[in-house]
């Protein structure tokens, strides 16, 4: 068994708010470990009264209450990237990504020049768009700490797109009755077709706002 089959029995048995937010920070930091085994498994269970974790005599969940745990976990997760870049600084990251312990983790300088370049080329709202796009999701915030981008926005669209992410992973595990492989093998799919409603949402706004001006 892998590390993340060893942690995914373990969350099995002692599945919580605090286990979905520990791990929800695992998966926004540079450790590599996917938010699609956290989310949805969980939602899955506050939807079955009967389901296993009753049996084992932990407290009922709430669809809800995942969803806002698992953003809390995300956002601990980014705010670890963001001041780890800005203590450590560009030199020390890319030395770091690019080390036997970053392989590791699954980084290289080439990921993280991959997120800087994205950040430079959407600016603040990289860090909400981004945590929509494999492979970009973990990384985003390493750019924005090493840009020194201000708090308070890069809380708020680390908030919005953390918390929209966990609402589609919730839709997902309550309607899919815990078929993991059907929501590991359609998760890319999930993240296009909500870039694509994003894309269109943001066409739509610019054409009411030219065609009234």
């Amino acid at each position: 068994m892998t590390i993340i089959d060893n942690i995914i029995t373990w969350y099995s048995a002692h599945m919580s708010y605090a286990s979905i937010t520990a791990l929800m920070a695992i998966e926004s930091s540079f450790i590599p470990f996917p938010s699609e085994v956290v989310i949805p498994p969980a939602a899955f269970v506050a939807a079955q009264p009967d389901s296993v974790l009753y049996a084992t005599g932990n407290y009922p969940i709430d669809v809800l209450l995942i969803v806002l745990f698992g953003t809390l976990g995300a956002m601990i997760g980014a705010l670890i990237n963001y001041y780890l870049s800005v203590w450590l600084g560009r030199p020390i990251i890319y030395k770091f990504a690019d080390s036997k312990l970053g392989h590791l983790c699954l980084l290289s300088g080439e990921k993280i020049q991959k997120a800087e370049a994205y950040f430079r080329d959407h600016g603040n709202m990289s860090t909400f768009i981004g945590r929509f796009i494999p492979g970009i999701r973990q990384l985003i915030s390493i750019p924005a700490g090493l840009a020194r981008m201000k708090m308070g926005p890069f809380l708020l669209y680390t908030f919005l797109g953390a918390f929209i992410w966990n609402i589609v992973l919730a839709l997902v595990g309550y309607l899919a009755a815990g078929q993991m492989t059907l929501i590991k093998a359609y998760s890319h799919e999930l993240s296009i077709a909500i870039l694509i409603l994003f894309a269109v949402a943001v066409v739509y706004l610019v054409l009411k706002k030219v065609l009234k001006k």
